[in-house]
């Protein structure tokens, strides 16, 4: 029998990826896609199934053959044999024998009489020349009941198949027989409701062979009329005569090679038909699988790649050198590493300079204007939880007596509790400083990989001095924030005082983040992705954000504006990646759940990288579009009013009014202090303190340390572990190499561009009426001149007309004879009006 040759090229691939993650010790699942088949009664769904296997299996027949899904496993195997999970421990060498077993474990529970189950049957397959991968085989969509079928029979196969097919990681072959209406194919209208985009599906049309003389459906198979972003294939399957007179497929291939050779409709694009051409196809998105997992392989291959790179860089570039030119080595790479300290962090320019991502100085910067401020920004703090303490500040002060004032005790103890919090993200912003710190030492003392012990004694020395100022730092942070604490400047000028707070807080809330005017703060591509379908469902957009508004134009030249959405009232939140996608998401939306662009909800929008989205948010800051809080929507549901401030006498909610707004105003300076002095503590106890140490300090340390001549020498015991470092190094570089051997032996083929396949929502959703009547049906005596798909002389209409529905996939001709150029069709003839006028 003739087996898939593809698959068969492929699997090589595939073991040596998993010998190399074996010899890790890591796991690899590379999660092959399914593969479904779906399409009315007799449609040729096994057919087709079997044939992309190259294995003849399973049972056919005319009317309802498949009556349970069959889900068939193959595993690549030493042997080749099957098992049924309902027999196990059998093995079945012939397949004969498995097709018999389909049809008596379908009859065991459907009975004899045409009757359908939703159970599946289980069916493995091991080979030699098979992938890891399942298919599934559904049963054809039936809309009459017969025999011991139900009265909704429609709607349980509907349902079963979409048990299925929903599925992301489920390719679906939509199957539908030439010699029936395409236009009325269930096959396309279920594919289009579980992938609307088209991404997922492939159009095969079964039965070319058996067209009406004078009829073919080459502009069909040239994806022109009806067309699907993945296009269509034609196949010829084996003829009942044929199964019976066990034809194998081998020789059915032949035939249907020689059939789309020698047809005149076909033999242009011969190359792009047939059984062969749909392994390739299926092959190739399996291919395609493959190299997607690839980065994220590489990804786990680097991480364990960079985990021993720092132990073993002493060892692979091990070189014993002569001892009275240590001294001087050992010289120019303390100069060498103190030249590139600087460099790396006061960004002088280097010939190392990453241009890959933020490093060094400039990191730290975004750390401090950006991560910093953001992350202040984030504590989140219940206004509801705030009044009720303050509530209860207010009359623990006054105890039994009557308040006829404020006090302003209330005012310092709530101030206090929020002061306190800032301690958090200014110890974590010391925290992300020095771990670039130790980024920057790293990278810097690379050019001791000559010398490992030095560049080790190095490091250790540098950091050591950077954690112990770190621990300084700290204390000095906790100091300013104890400092805050210590004593509230109410006689600040920024400070609203208690005579102004009721009056001018809401103004100040309302124009605070419009201070900067109407700047512009940053431009930038981002992809929206709530568009219509119609426009390509996302696209790439030049964005302009000020203090007032987001506009984006269709590119940088900023000529033509597409929307401008202004900022009052919205915040931001972020979204989980979608399917396919690597990009990073976040969204604008209103608290008040009123539609922010034309009738959404809110606008997606991603970049990426996680930097970018992190940077953009930043910059949504400065705008005054801050992040959602996490406890908004519980707090949206908790209005009740049995206990906190709603049930406070007038005069006590008018207090706890003033000390709100007054806590707002002070809050609002320490923050302002708090962002101010935390830079420049940093900047000033543990950057510029590392560079006087490097500069000053650093070799007098590593003199101290011991004989520097011992420095470039390899410890005897720690050769066995370098013996089986430099083994799990060197694996670990294979498998990195075997990955990208396999990236260079396969292609990966890009998605297809979107088509306009509305037509399937117009014919098949909006107006079935408008959907022309299959051949074997009565036929219309109105249009005339409605011209089948066999007569050449047809004009075809072009793909994605605007609105018009498509016409139909004939069997048979029967229609006038085309219209000469250049006349128009007589009324009520040629192709129907369009649903939506232009």
């Amino acid at each position: 029998m003739a087996g898939n040759i593809g698959m068969e090229q492929l699997i090589p691939i595939v073991n040596k990826l998993q010998d190399a993650f074996t010899q890790l010790g890591v796991h690899m699942q590379l999660d092959l896609p399914q593969i479904a088949v779906v399409g009315g009664q007799s449609a040729g769904k096994s057919s087709v199934l079997e044939n992309f296997v190259g294995r003849d299996f399973l049972p056919r027949g005319s009317g309802i053959v498949t009556r349970r899904p069959l889900i068939l496993q193959l595993i690549n195997g030493n042997a080749e044999y099957a098992e049924f999970l309902h027999c196990k421990g059998k093995k079945f060498t012939d397949f004969n024998e498995v097709r018999a077993e389909i049809e008596s474990e379908t009859d065991r529970i459907t009975g004899s009489n045409k009757g359908i189950s939703p159970v599946p049957i289980n069916l493995r397959v091991y080979s030699p020349n098979v992938l890891n991968l399942t298919l599934i085989d559904l049963p054809g969509l039936t809309k009459v009941p017969i025999g011991d079928q139900p009265i909704d029979i429609e709607q349980q196969i509907k349902a079963m198949i979409f048990q299925f097919i929903r599925r992301e990681s489920c390719l679906i072959l939509a199957v539908t027989p030439a010699n029936t209406d395409l236009a009325n194919s269930d096959a396309l209208k279920l594919a289009k409701e579980v992938d609307p985009q088209g991404l997922r599906t492939i159009g095969v049309i079964t039965k070319l062979d058996l067209m009406d003389e004078g009829t073919d459906a080459r502009d069909v198979l040239e994806n022109k009329l009806l067309p699907l972003r993945r296009g269509y294939i034609g196949v010829v399957n084996r003829s009942q005569k044929d199964i019976d007179g066990r034809k194998d497929i081998s020789a059915a291939l032949a035939a249907e090679r020689k059939f789309f050779l020698s047809h005149p409709s076909y033999r242009h694009i011969a190359d792009r038909l047939g059984t062969p051409y749909l392994q390739r196809v299926l092959n190739q998105q399996l291919t395609n699988h493959i190299r997607d997992t690839l980065p994220g392989l590489r990804d786990k291959l680097q991480k364990q790649l960079l985990a021993l790179e720092k132990d073993v860089e002493q060892y692979k570039h091990f070189r014993p050198d002569d001892p009275s030119i240590k001294t001087k080595a050992m010289l120019q790479m303390i100069q060498q590493l103190q030249t590139d300290f600087e460099r790396t962090i006061e960004g002088s320019g280097s010939a190392q300079i990453n241009t890959n991502e933020l490093s060094g100085g400039a990191k730290i910067n975004r750390l401090f204007h950006e991560r910093f401020p953001f992350e202040i920004v984030k504590m989140e703090f219940d206004e509801k939880e705030l009044r009720r303490e303050i509530a209860f500040a207010i009359r623990n002060i006054h105890g039994i007596r009557v308040g006829l004032f404020t006090p302003d005790m209330a005012f310092e103890a709530i101030v206090k509790k929020q002061i306190a919090r800032l301690k958090e993200p200014s110890l974590k912003c010391v925290d992300l400083v020095v771990q670039e710190l130790s980024n920057v030492v790293r990278v810097c003392t690379e050019r001791m990989s000559r010398y490992p012990r030095l560049r080790e004694e190095t490091e250790r020395i540098i950091m050591s001095h950077v954690r112990s100022r770190e621990q300084q730092c700290k204390d000095q942070l906790v100091l300013l924030i104890d400092c805050e604490l210590a004593y509230m400047n109410t006689n600040h000028e920024d400070f609203i005082g208690f005579a102004n707070a009721q009056n001018q807080s809401e103004n100040a809330a309302k124009s605070g983040h419009r201070a900067l005017g109407n700047q512009v703060i940053r431009k930038g591509y981002m992809c929206i992705h709530n568009l219509g379908i119609m426009k390509g469902g996302s696209r790439d957009y030049w964005f302009v954000l000020t203090s007032e508004s987001i506009s984006w134009f269709k590119d940088e030249e900023e000529r033509e504006k597409k929307y401008m959405l202004p900022l009052d009232g919205l915040k931001l939140r972020d979204l989980e990646q979608g399917f396919m996608s690597r990009r990073h998401m976040f969204a604008l939306f209103n608290p008040e759940g009123r539609n922010v662009y034309k009738d959404y909800k809110q606008l997606e929008l991603s970049c990426e990288t996680q930097d970018d989205v992190d940077s953009w948010k930043a910059s949504f800051l400065r705008a005054g579009v801050y992040p959602e809080k996490t406890s908004e929507a519980a707090n949206g549901e908790e209005n009740s009013d049995s206990s906190g401030t709603s049930s406070m006498d007038p005069q006590l909610e008018r207090q706890v009014e003033t000390i709100r707004n007054l806590v707002d105003s002070y809050m609002r300076i320490v923050t302002k202090t708090t962002r101010d002095l935390v830079p420049k503590t940093i900047m000033m106890m543990i950057i510029n303190n590392a560079k006087d140490f490097i500069n000053g300090e650093l070799l007098a340390h590593l003199y101290a340390s011991g004989d520097q001549s011992q420095m470039m020498e390899e410890s005897p015991e720690e050769a066995l572990k370098r013996e089986e470092m430099l083994r799990m190094y060197h694996a670990c570089k294979e498998a990195l190499r075997i990955i990208g051997d396999v990236s260079m032996a396969t292609v990966s083929t890009p998605v297809p561009p979107p088509v306009k396949n509305d037509w399937l929502e117009s014919r098949l959703d909006s107006n079935p009426r408008l959907s022309p009547p299959s051949p074997g049906g009565p036929r219309r005596a109105a249009p005339p001149q409605q011209s089948s798909l066999g007569q050449r002389g047809a004009p075809p209409q072009p793909a994605g007309g605007a609105g018009r529905p498509a016409p139909p996939l004939p069997s048979r001709p029967g229609g006038a004879a085309p219209p000469p150029p250049g006349s128009r069709p007589a009324p009520g003839g040629g192709l129907p009006a369009p649903l939506i006028p232009t």
